[in-house]
């Protein structure tokens, strides 16, 4: 290949063939493998906190479930596609990422539930425990009607 030269020596890069070329580049660059496994398993634990929340009325469901998928989202395709194509959560987490909304059958089961909790704290705990919970209770509450509903 002949390098021709303009003026001051400079090489004349008028064939498209002679330019340098950019080196190869992944389309989505790889996670270091520590943090995908840590990303993996925080979104086990929060799947699993997620299902404990199913039986227990204190515990959040919803929104271990979405912290899941974006945990899954950052470390596993394969993960994040099992829960995607979930017939129980599934749905829920593909509404949340479209419309960043929540059914209104959700709002009123997780207000209902909350209200439980904080009437348990209430009659077990102690004042300030009770006080706590019901602080928490109202704040997730009124983030959660403030939100859309969602179709479903």
């Amino acid at each position: 290949m002949q390098v021709t030269t303009g003026m001051g020596g400079d090489p004349g890069w008028q064939d498209g063939a002679m330019l340098p070329q950019a080196p190869e580049v992944p389309a989505t660059p790889a996670k270091p493998r520590p943090w995908r496994v840590l990303w993996i398993a925080a979104g086990f634990l929060s799947l699993a906190l997620g299902l404990l929340g199913v039986v227990t009325p204190i515990l959040p469901t919803v929104p271990f479930v979405l912290l899941a998928a974006a945990c899954f989202a950052r470390g596993s395709a394969r993960w994040e596609a099992w829960l995607l194509a979930h017939p129980r959560w599934g749905p829920m987490v593909r509404d949340w990422r479209a419309t960043r909304s929540v059914p209104r059958r959700a709002k009123w089961w997780a207000s209902g539930m909350m209200a439980l909790s904080c009437g348990l704290a209430a009659w077990r705990a102690p004042w300030w425990a009770s006080l706590l919970a019901a602080l928490m209770c109202l704040s997730v509450a009124t983030w959660l009607w403030r939100l859309p509903d969602s179709k479903r």
